[in-house]
């Protein structure tokens, strides 16, 4: 059912040791990211054009409830005339019912009284039938803020009465940056590698990088984290088992790779991660033989010491290392843990691949 911001505000103080809560952006100059939407918001803020319904899309942990709340507390809504929906568990009819009925009720101290419904797509059809009679219609105290990380499940007829806003994906170097802020405020200091690694299994979601950064951070006992220290708690296979397999390409040594995947094997580590990782590395290497004006671009992505190596592998790399050999590398990744031998992805894209 339906619930007051208030409630969750109080739960949220009592777990604030949780970093995504505790370092929720609280006002539009903490969004990381997305400036093309603060922008217009600001400005139409700003102008006093308040529309009455908008909807944000994007993938899980780009910051769509937090600037949903933001700009709630901007246009001046107290909590006490803020209410937030979790369409996920409440997407029926009686649900859209009770915001037909709460609707046509004076805010309490605000100009404006705002639902934040969240994963908005789960609705019923019945529901968004519903929904829309409400949506065509507003009062004009009452601001819709609906949120989805399945645009292509929102009816057009939603869409074209809401001003839309599409959320990016934080990039590698974001997420690295978020990373050694957070850490810095926590008191920690984060190696440059380990905060790439970090960004690399935050995959694009700051939710998720700081859900790393929360489990390393309660296991680690000293004020400095290196790469390998969240290698050994994640899970995340070495550096140098990825170097291995880059030089194993190159050097077209068969021996070479197949151990490096047997002792990533055999530790336990998680093979879909380490095609990851060895991908994008690949992608680097390639681009660096391909002398296609990326230098600077990679080197902000890596750490110094992986340029370097990454410099010299492609002094020796030939014109055996083509977009094939990435292609079988993204099968090796699309295809892990799709078999009850996980390393054979791996295997077989090394294998086609030294000839």
């Amino acid at each position: 059912m339906i619930f007051c911001y208030t409630t969750r505000m109080k739960s949220e103080k009592k777990s604030s040791g949780v970093l995504y809560r505790k370092y929720r952006p609280q006002k539009f100059s903490d969004i990381i990211g997305q400036n093309h939407i603060v922008k217009v918001l600001e400005g139409a803020i700003k102008l006093g054009n308040i529309s009455h319904a908008y909807l944000f899309s994007g993938s899980r942990g780009t910051g769509k409830t937090s600037m949903a709340r933001i700009l709630s507390r901007e246009i001046g809504t107290s909590a006490n005339d803020l209410v937030e929906m979790d369409a996920a568990s409440n997407r029926g009819i009686d649900d859209v019912r009770e915001i037909r009925e709460s609707v046509n009720t004076l805010p309490f101290e605000s100009r404006y009284k705002v639902y934040i419904i969240d994963e908005v797509h789960m609705l019923t059809k019945d529901a968004w039938n519903a929904f829309l009679k409400t949506l065509e219609e507003p009062p004009r105290h009452v601001v819709f803020i609906l949120a989805t990380t399945e645009f292509e499940k929102v009816p057009e007829t939603v869409i074209s009465r809401c001003q839309t806003f599409s959320f990016k994906q934080p990039n590698q170097t974001i997420l690295k940056d978020f990373a050694l802020s957070i850490a810095k405020l926590e008191g920690v200091t984060l190696e440059p590698a380990a905060a790439e690694l970090v960004a690399l299994l935050g995959d694009g979601s700051f939710r998720d990088a700081h859900g790393i950064l929360e489990k390393v951070l309660s296991s680690s006992k000293g004020k400095k984290i290196t790469r390998e220290e969240i290698e050994q708690i994640t899970g995340a296979p070495k550096a140098e088992l990825v170097r291995d397999i880059l030089e194993a390409l190159v050097e077209k040594n068969l021996e070479q790779g197949m151990k490096a995947i047997q002792r990533a094997g055999e530790a336990n580590a998680d093979m879909k991660l380490f095609a990851k990782l060895i991908l994008e590395r690949l992608r680097f290497l390639f681009l660096l033989r391909l002398k296609a004006g990326m230098n600077d671009y990679i080197a902000e992505q890596v750490s110094e010491d992986d340029f370097k190596f990454l410099e010299i592998l492609t002094s020796k790399a030939g014109s055996d290392l083509t977009a094939e050999v990435l292609l079988r590398f993204i099968t090796a990744y699309e295809d892990s843990g799709r078999t009850s031998i996980p390393e054979l992805a791996l295997e077989l894209a090394l294998a086609d691949s030294i000839k």
